[in-house]
């Protein structure tokens, strides 16, 4: 065992069992939908950024690492930063009509 396999097992509780092993519950990530399948919804919010305003992509269906790819090539193509995490995509400033045209030339047609 290594040293910080503890924080593995928060919320486990002692078993006097010796035969016991501890395995943790790896969540499944979902399988990446065809980009044609992709219902994504482009927003811009201002709310509890500061003032700042940024671009927000929704409704992404897959794995985390094509998220943060799609999440690249946004960036990217827009000469922004941003983020890419918990199914959405965060572009600062307000870029929609480009993200829009982006994601539908990328083949995401379901894109609004």
């Amino acid at each position: 065992m290594a040293n910080n396999d503890w924080k593995h097992r928060l919320g486990m509780v002692y078993s006097t069992n010796p035969d016991f092993e501890f395995t943790p519950d790896a969540p499944e990530e979902e399988e990446t939908l065809p980009a044609q399948q992709q219902r994504l919804r482009v927003s811009m919010e201002r709310a509890g950024r500061g003032g700042k305003t940024v671009t927000l992509v929704r409704g992404f269906v897959g794995t985390e690492d094509d998220l943060a790819a799609l999440g690249k090539k946004l960036k990217q193509r827009c000469g922004v930063g941003g983020s890419a995490k918990d199914g959405e995509i965060i572009i600062q400033g307000d870029h929609r009509q480009r993200v829009v045209e982006l994601l539908k030339a990328d083949g995401y047609t379901q894109t609004k």
